[in-house]
């Protein structure tokens, strides 16, 4: 493989919604993004959510076993249907993300996918990261810059992936590389969905608040609002940044003696406010916010977002870009990056001290 050659490359994403395993198809290079092509989705079952759910906040034990085959089993299912591959990126679920104490955990293991999919697998990508002192995450930023010149951008905007966390990366197209200084500035700003989701699950059983229309139905309440977006000091600590999925419980706490709508609704509010002061950060404003993420489903969250941000706000698919499958495109991107001894993660994306090169490249026995 040349470095200069383009490849079918496929990614694989399961978040921190544990909602289930994206996958899709790009040709990239590794540097550009030629082609989008096939994608698919499979959902976890109950059963397998909570299995899920056992092992988070956990690096090693019988949990993290059981998950890790909950997630081999549901990637090699989604991934066996989509055929010309040359490589599969493969991220896994986290289950444990303290960088500060040198931990990261992704759980699945990529040489068990590779004699399952009969192809090479590239993984573990944030171990390399963290180890060198980074924060290891957010790891799509090199992928958004590719799309933001894919879309012919010239002026600063910024990607906002609104999953279980909330994740910005503030992008200059004209900079000549991702890993070039000043040409990206990436971080977590909070939660995302993942205290909406719990809070729902917790008082309904149901798993969201579908098209927000909780959210939408409730009265923030201002007090606690206040109280949740400015004694946060993680909010206004400066980037490189990064979150666990259980990060911010207490949250809940919070809002235990509203309605579950206007706990929704002041969630949601709590969400843009940390949004907003994430925006605070970027070394200017950008053009335009383009959110992806289920997020963007949520028409209350993104009013919010937009009465807050200091540009316009729109989904991705405004520009042609598919919002449920960005960061499995990502890891596609990324695993053709590690084939070519190409940097995964720079200082203005995870706060490493320099652009470094991530992943584990597992091929099925018997191929070189």
């Amino acid at each position: 493989m040349s470095r200069q050659e383009p490849v079918w490359a496929l990614g694989a994403m399961s978040g921190t919604s544990l909602d289930g395993v994206d996958a899709a198809m790009i040709l990239t290079d590794g540097r550009r993004v030629l082609e989008f092509g096939e994608t698919a989705y499979r959902p976890y079952s109950d059963d397998e959510r909570a299995v899920l759910r056992a092992a988070l906040g956990r690096s090693a034990g019988a949990e993290v076993l059981a998950a890790a085959e909950v997630v081999e089993i549901a990637h090699a299912e989604v991934l066996s249907g989509i055929k010309g591959a040359g490589v599969v990126g493969f991220h896994g679920q986290t289950t444990d993300h303290r960088p500060g104490d040198g931990v990261t955990v992704q759980i699945g293991d990529g040489q068990v996918l590779a004699e399952a999919l009969e192809r090479t697998v590239v993984w573990d990508f944030r171990s390399n990261d963290v180890a060198l002192g980074g924060q290891g995450a957010p790891l799509a930023p090199f992928y958004h810059f590719a799309l933001a010149r894919w879309a012919g951008f010239r002026m600063p905007v910024a990607f906002l992936n609104v999953g279980g966390v909330a994740n910005l990366t503030w992008i200059d197209p004209e900079a000549d590389a991702p890993e070039r200084p000043g040409a990206l500035l990436a971080f977590d700003t909070g939660p995302g969905n993942a205290r909406i989701d719990d809070m729902v699950a917790a008082r309904t059983g149901a798993r969201m608040d579908v098209d927000g229309a909780l959210a939408a139905a409730g009265v923030v309440d201002g007090d606690i609002l206040e109280a949740l977006v400015s004694g946060e000091a993680f909010f206004a600590k400066v980037p490189p940044k990064s979150l666990d999925r259980n990060d911010f419980a207490g949250w809940a706490e919070a809002v235990a003696d509203l309605t579950v709508e206007d706990a929704a609704a002041t969630l949601a509010a709590a969400t843009a406010g940390s949004i907003a002061r994430g925006l605070e950060h970027c070394p200017r404003p950008p053009e335009r916010l383009l959110v992806t993420g289920g997020g963007r489903r949520n028409p209350a969250l993104m009013e919010m977002i937009a009465a807050l941000a200091p540009c316009p706000v729109v989904p991705v698919e405004e520009h042609g870009f598919d919002g449920d499958m960005i960061e499995a495109q990502a890891f596609a991107f990324l695993a053709m990056r590690v084939l070519h001894g190409l940097p995964t993660s720079a200082p203005g994306t995870t706060g490493v001290a320099a652009p470094v090169g991530g992943g584990r490249v597992s091929r099925p026995r018997g191929v070189a």
